[in-house]
């Protein structure tokens, strides 16, 4: 779960998997646009979700073991949504944003209606310092899922911390001080709506 806006940025990535309801991801040899060539697509989709199962057990415990484990998902199906959110979610926890950022956009592509691939992209970019991309790309989440409480968070948080707010931010606080994930939440977002944002 993140964490609220007092708590420092690197306990927010650190809590991004479970903050985006983890889903299943891995390394890949082509870019997030490239299709790979006819003859060399190998799919074993019900292998790769098996992998991407067994990944899961592994991501808070044996980050490596995850890793390699989603790499073998992807092998066995490079199609696989939510292991490339999966394997992202790893390479943001340990600080490689040029590899996260490849694997939500392949997920972000593979999954249309999920917000999660673009909540983490977005706290990606929000981690780079490239923060106007971050509140564009927290807003896609909300549009594929408008009620999504964790990207309301984490649009209002990031609008706060930088002084982008903007005429949705009272809305936001305001569904967030109704049922934000946390009541450290909820009290943040009370606190801030007071203030007149």
């Amino acid at each position: 779960m993140m964490q609220p806006p007092s708590s420092p940025a690197a306990r927010t990535i650190a809590a991004v998997a479970t903050a985006c309801g983890l889903l299943l991801g891995s390394c890949t040899t082509t870019g997030p646009g490239a299709s790979p060539p006819r003859e060399r697509v190998h799919r074993d989709t019900p292998g790769s979700e098996q992998l991407a199962r067994q990944a899961l057990q592994h991501l808070q415990s044996d980050p490596s073991q995850a890793e390699s484990l989603l790499a073998r998902a992807l092998a066995a199906d490079l199609y696989n949504g939510p292991a490339h959110n999966n394997l992202g979610t790893l390479y943001l926890r340990q600080g490689k944003l040029y590899e996260a950022a490849e694997e939500f956009e392949w997920a972000r592509k593979l999954l249309p209606g999920h917000p999660d691939p673009r909540l983490n992209l977005a706290l990606t970019l929000e981690h780079a310092g490239r923060t106007g991309e971050a509140l564009a790309t927290y807003a896609t989440a909300l549009e594929v899922y408008p009620e999504h409480i964790p990207s309301m968070q984490a649009l209002a948080r990031l609008q706060v911390r930088s002084g982008h707010e903007d005429k949705q931010t009272p809305r936001l606080l305001a569904e967030i001080a109704l049922r934000g994930e946390t009541t450290a939440w909820r009290e943040w977002a009370k606190e801030q709506g007071a203030r007149g944002r």
